[in-house]
């Protein structure tokens, strides 16, 4: 069976976006533990706007936050881009229900996870995101941010089947020159999970990749959710994480389901585990909680189900403390993935 996952570079569009609201999620928690935020970013060419609801007694410099994530991402002239913040305060609706402890909104989310791999990630997932994490650390002055990467795994023959990285580069660069870069770090990412190399490569199979980031395509926050997850290998639920404070339960939610299936898997009770909770706004426990096990259960997927609702707290407020999330630096979580990082309250 052929599965194909993607992950996207700290200099995508997307992923731009994404780390600046994630930056001021961090901002603000660091400066007042009860802030509420709901900040989306958009980004094309200079322009970045922030749109979204804030109750905080910080108020964040903007410019100076979204010029610190391009400067980390290696974009060059910082200085020539805009911030317009166009931020209200929180609705008092949603409020309510936060305040109570209950959820801020209703929903499902999903945490998943498999013994494929040490990181409990799909295979394929973690490959792809493992190559672009090994460009990004290479600094490399002929590649620039932008960048994508597909792997295309062969669960029956274990094998890498085709893999893909489209990778912006400088112009006076050609794809035949870049092309000994990205293969070497294709081919440490797969030797790192143990895997074949003699797999179908594809670099830029356009051609040219020059013109990238804001001046390509227009960023948002939230777009690249699959990214953010399992690469598409389980369902995934309605909301983004990026730019939510973790009353959010889109993003604690997913968090905590998370958490949950990599405990199951790492006590040998199913080799892969789906969890998915489900919220009512301002309720505090969740709807529903379900697992699916994919048939390599060893136990009664009922008797799973009893374990957890005997052992997790599942109200916004229990996750939120039990994870520590109000302490959390979301910067590390807003490029290449927010699952499978050692050091996460979530992974451990």
């Amino acid at each position: 069976m052929l599965f194909t996952s993607e992950q996207v570079s700290r200099g995508h569009p997307d992923k731009i976006c994404d780390q600046i609201s994630d930056a001021i999620v961090t901002d603000c928690l660091r400066h007042d533990k009860n802030a509420r935020v709901a900040v989306e970013c958009m980004i094309k060419d200079y322009e970045i706007i922030l749109a979204g609801e804030m109750t905080s007694d910080h108020v964040p410099d903007y410019e100076a936050l979204g010029q610190e994530v391009l400067r980390r991402i290696g974009v060059p002239d910082v200085e020539k881009y805009h911030v317009t913040p166009l931020i209200a305060c929180q609705s008092r609706d949603i409020a309510v229900g936060v305040d109570n402890d209950g959820a801020g909104d209703q929903g499902i989310m999903y945490g998943y996870a498999t013994d494929e791999t040490p990181q409990l990630l799909p295979i394929p997932f973690a490959v792809a995101t493992r190559a672009l994490e090994i460009l990004r650390d290479m600094n490399c002055d002929q590649l620039l941010p932008d960048a994508k990467a597909q792997v295309t795994y062969d669960y029956r023959s274990k094998r890498i089947h085709t893999f893909l990285i489209s990778c912006q580069h400088r112009e006076d660069v050609t794809v035949r020159g870049i092309t000994p870069i990205i293969r070497s770090a294709m081919n440490a990412a797969a030797e790192e999970f143990g895997l074949n190399t003699d797999f179908k490569v594809l670099i830029n199979p356009t051609g040219r990749f020059v013109i990238g980031s804001s001046f390509a395509d227009c960023g948002l926050t939230g777009r690249k959710i699959i990214a953010d997850t399992y690469g598409g290998m389980c369902r995934h639920g309605g909301g983004a994480f990026s730019g939510k404070d973790p009353t959010k339960v889109d993003r604690s939610g997913a968090y905590m389901a998370r958490k949950i299936a990599c405990d199951i898997v790492r006590e040998g009770l199913c080799k892969r585990c789906e969890v998915q909770l489900s919220y009512a706004i301002g309720i505090k426990e969740p709807v529903s909680v379900s697992v699916y096990c994919y048939g390599t259960n060893k136990i009664p997927v009922p008797d799973i189900l009893k374990l957890i609702r005997e052992r997790y707290d599942l109200t916004p407020k229990g996750i939120i403390d039990f994870l520590h999330l109000k302490d959390v630096d979301y910067n590390i979580v807003s490029a290449y993935g927010h699952f499978g990082k050692v050091g996460l309250p979530w992974e451990a």
